[in-house]
């Protein structure tokens, strides 16, 4: 990954100075209402102090975050910042014909209505699978004599949140059975791991046609391998996918620019965002790292004007 912040000094030197960076706009980041850290409004404020004034939080599964934001008596949002109602579903490939890693494609969808009565019932079955997953998780792991339960906080288990393997991933490292959340995932939780449990929910075509029907850009994310999956992205294409994340922040220039060339030869709009959750540092950071050129962010404001019923910016 090529990142624009100064790298963490070897011993003996001297921190190299912050550089912050200078994108405007991210439409993919994640709260607590899923598998991130902060809660939305320390989310805001960060992304906002980091120089945001485009923001779509985009948690797994749910809008709640947005609503918690935008409900009547809210504290009011950072003047010049524009809030995107945003979603990222975990989709299972079963039905398409492809090898994916841990079988799974995700699609991001952006500006979506957050009154469509169906879309709300789409995410909620989403979130029931995701709820049953993390408890097949959470007694596997007890089976394998990991126990979770007292370093998992109450509130988020009471709360109609979506649940995810970095909340799992945390509370084994508070237990002492990992290092790193990345360390959980690569020695429990990845596929083919002795604690991973399958994903079960929408497919790829479906969420996506959820997405559109809910007025939505829908952008598929972190695809690195988009180059090469030209046919895939075709039959996604051909339920509606109409944009591709061409600048996640994990992605270095080379990989942007072909991102961007695949984007510019099917006619998908080009997304791009931090992802951020939390697990490697402050929003700022991850924002650091963050390449949105204005033709980009130009580009999703075009798209969300043109979908009719869709919440605009």
């Amino acid at each position: 990954m090529t990142s624009r912040h100064a790298r963490p000094p070897e011993d003996g030197e001297d921190a190299e100075p912050f550089v912050p960076g200078d994108a405007v706009a991210d439409f993919h980041a994640h709260t607590l209402r899923s598998d991130g850290v902060l809660e939305p409004a320390e989310l805001v404020r960060q992304a906002f102090a980091a120089g945001v004034r485009l923001f779509a939080i985009s948690d797994h599964d749910n809008l709640a975050a947005y609503r918690e934001l935008t409900a009547t008596g809210a504290a009011p949002l950072p003047d010049g910042l524009e809030l995107i109602p945003a979603v990222e579903i975990n989709a299972v490939t079963r039905g398409l014909d492809i090898a994916l890693p841990q079988g799974e494609l995700h699609v991001l969808g952006i500006g979506v209505d957050p009154d469509d009565a169906a879309f709300e019932a789409a995410l909620a079955s989403q979130r029931g699978a995701r709820r049953a997953r993390f408890e097949t998780t959470r007694a596997r792991l007890g089976d394998l004599g990991m126990p979770i339960d007292a370093y998992l906080d109450p509130g988020t288990l009471s709360r109609d949140d979506a649940l995810g393997r970095p909340t799992v991933a945390r509370a084994l490292v508070a237990a002492g059975h990992a290092a790193s959340v990345e360390d959980a995932f690569e020695r429990w939780l990845s596929w083919g791991k002795p604690a991973y449990v399958p994903r079960t929910g929408l497919g790829p075509l479906e969420a996506i046609r959820v997405i559109r029907a809910a007025g939505g850009l829908a952008s598929l994310a972190h695809f690195p391998w988009a180059p090469d999956r030209i046919s895939l992205l075709r039959t996604l294409m051909d339920d509606g996918l109409n944009g591709l994340e061409t600048n996640h922040r994990s992605f270095d220039a080379e990989q942007r620019d072909a991102m961007a060339n695949v984007a510019r030869a099917l006619g998908l709009v080009a997304t791009g965002g931090t992802d951020y959750h939390g697990d490697l540092g402050s929003y700022a950071e991850a924002h650091a790292g963050l390449v949105m050129p204005d033709a980009l962010v130009a580009g999703v404001r075009d798209a969300l004007s043109r979908s009719p019923g869709a919440a605009r910016p």
